[in-house]
């Protein structure tokens, strides 16, 4: 019997949150259910690609504007990789999300996987939503058989919540995987220090802790139809952009009231779960904000809440390992999705393989 083979892999990830930092992670995998874990580093881009960027969110075709910010998205990415040191057998490249549309069969993330390999001399995986999207999946979702494949051995039922620039969730039983978008995460209360205080984001929580929750918009945001649907589901970045409009005029108030409502996305997602989960362990810049992890052990007590690190993983490199253990398991003709968290109707496999020096 031939051994199975152990690769090393890159991961790369620039999240919806537009925080500024490439993450790339190294791993080692068998693309099943063999992790390790072996470093990370945090690539810093500046603002003038995040501006070029932003510009382009909610687009559908392509044009000069979108070039240029995906030359320039591709060309951190190739600074982020030099800069690591990391070598490996694979790169996985998510890209950057600049629409997520399943219910029109769209999403698109901006990334030249070619130049990425031509330029680093690593093959890459790339475009790695759109095989799930063309079989009528979410797209999304795609870190939950990672998050699978590190708790496989874990005796209690989990929940892992990644809370970026959108939340998602990804529920792990004995013999249960569900994931799907909770909702807002940091997006909106970014988008919102970003366009009220010229600032980036809300440093810990500190003045949403000094507000009052407008109820009202609680309660409408949880009458929109998103969370009467079914699961999987999955969202857009922008998708709930309308209630910057609602919110109360006070600074404070207002942040509190964001806060509120991601934490609120998170417990209407309770009701789909097979059961409730005796621990979650958070991941993503939301699991820094104190208030925010306040919230959510109040929400959800008795329960453990726990910042992924708990558990023995960087929360700042989970979503790059994970797009690492894909490229891997899109090597070897693994699912990247399953029904249970894209809701397309096989497990798919995905992404487009570019080879260094072809």
């Amino acid at each position: 019997m031939s051994e199975t083979k152990i690769y090393k892999a890159i991961g790369l990830m620039s999240g919806t949150s537009l925080d500024g930092v490439i993450d790339v992670a190294l791993i080692e995998t068998d693309g099943e259910g063999y992790v390790r874990p072996i470093g990370f580093y945090a690539h810093p881009y500046d603002g003038g690609v995040r501006d070029k960027v932003r510009a382009c969110f909610g687009k559908y075709e392509r044009d000069a504007q979108v070039d240029e910010a995906e030359a320039l998205v591709t060309d951190v990415h190739v600074e982020a990789v030099k800069a690591s040191g990391f070598e490996a057998d694979v790169i996985g490249f998510h890209g950057q999300t600049i629409t997520h549309a399943p219910e029109d069969g769209f999403t698109w993330q901006l990334g030249d996987g070619a130049r990425l390999s031509c330029d680093t001399g690593i093959d890459v995986v790339y475009d790695m939503r759109q095989a799930d999207i063309r079989a009528g999946g979410q797209g999304a979702p795609l870190a939950p058989l990672y998050h699978q494949a590190i708790f496989s051995g874990h005796e209690k039922s989990v929940a892992v919540l990644n809370m970026g620039g959108v939340g998602n969730v990804s529920f792990i039983g004995a013999d249960d995987l569900l994931a799907f978008d909770t909702g807002p995460a940091n997006a909106l209360m970014d988008d919102y220090c970003l366009s009220h205080m010229g600032c980036e984001f809300d440093a810990d929580g500190a003045l949403a802790r000094r507000g009052v929750v407008d109820m009202r918009v609680v309660e409408a945001f949880l009458g929109l139809p998103y969370f009467a649907q079914e699961p999987p589901k999955s969202l857009d970045r922008n998708a709930f952009e309308g209630v910057l409009k609602q919110l109360p005029e006070d600074h404070a108030d207002a942040m509190a009231t964001l806060a509120a409502l991601s934490v609120a996305g998170v417990a209407a997602a309770v009701r789909w779960f097979p059961c409730a989960p005796e621990a979650w362990y958070v991941c993503g810049g939301g699991r820094k904000n104190a208030y925010l992890m306040a919230l959510l052990a109040e929400r959800f007590a008795p329960a453990s809440v726990l910042a992924i690190e708990e558990a023995g993983y960087d929360g700042d490199a989970i979503e790059a390992q994970a797009f690492a253990y894909l490229a891997v398991r899109s090597l070897l003709g693994l699912p990247l999705s399953v029904p249970s968290t894209t809701g397309v109707d096989r497990p798919m496999t995905g992404g487009v393989l570019c080879k260094a020096g072809v």
